[in-house]
């Protein structure tokens, strides 16, 4: 490797496609090239992936709203969601819950999120979840620019969750963690990409909606930090996931109280 590969458009294409073949079920070339440095170096273009996640919900959503009521095509397009990345943040956030209700100490509640069992926690969890994207979703399908608001929260929510592996330590077993790679470090350079995707995007919405999102992000990242380090002292990486599947519906809900009082 060159001084410059690092740096050149295809390197940089090639984190981002593992990037993809990470977070989502879309195809990439089978012969991609991998190491745990590229692996934790694609993690700058969490929020990228968002990018392309959201725009292919947002057109399956207006695809099928021509055809079924909103309702159905809500549901359609969050199925769609979930097929497209394998439910793979609704997992995190599921095992999460599980591990930090479940648990009385900080060992047995890693030990719980290794579990690939769901339990009490995680299920009532899940189905909130996606009862509350249902519902805030129904709330802002007759806002014209619905099918961007779904590409922001996608977005924002992947670049929030990304970024707390900037300042936090990373808890799980490294032997055995998928994620290990990916968040065993994180530099400037990926939490400033991350952040630049996400407020770029956010702009989309109008300057008053994004510095709104922002905000209320920012809080919660505060909150959510503070409440992770408490509870297991660190974060892993379903404890990512949840972050992406939280800050996603404060997203909605932001805009919901945004829209109402407007």
């Amino acid at each position: 490797m060159t001084s410059s590969e690092p740096r050149s458009l295809r390197y940089q294409g090639e984190l981002f496609l593992l990037a993809v073949s990470f977070f989502s079920r879309l195809p990439v070339p089978a012969h991609l090239p991998y190491s745990d440095e590229r692996m934790n170096q694609a993690g700058r273009y969490f929020a990228l992936v968002g990018v392309v996640l959201g725009l292919l919900c947002a057109v399956v959503f207006l695809l099928t709203a021509l055809l079924f009521p909103p309702s159905v095509a809500i549901v359609l397009t969050m199925v769609f969601s979930l097929l497209l990345t394998g439910a793979f943040h609704e997992d995190g956030l599921t095992d999460m819950a599980d591990g930090i209700g479940g648990g009385m100490s900080i060992e047995r509640r890693l030990s719980i999120m290794k579990d690939s069992r769901i339990g009490t926690y995680g299920a009532a969890t899940l189905v909130m979840a996606l009862l509350a994207k249902f519902v805030f979703w129904s709330e802002l399908v007759s806002v014209p620019q619905f099918w961007l608001i779904i590409v922001v929260a996608y977005t924002v929510s992947r670049a929030l969750a990304a970024t707390l592996i900037y300042d936090m330590p990373y808890v799980s077993d490294a032997d055995t963690s998928k994620s290990k790679p990916l968040a065993n470090k994180q530099s400037s350079i990926e939490v400033a990409t991350l952040l630049l995707t996400g407020g770029v995007v956010a702009l989309l919405l109008g300057v008053s909606q994004a510095v709104i999102i922002a905000l209320v992000l920012a809080l919660f990242r505060i909150g959510f930090k503070r409440w992770l380090t408490q509870r297991i002292g660190g974060f892993t990486g379903d404890c990512l996931g949840a972050a992406q599947q939280l800050s996603e519906l404060l997203v909605y809900l932001t805009l919901i109280a945004f829209y109402h009082i407007s």
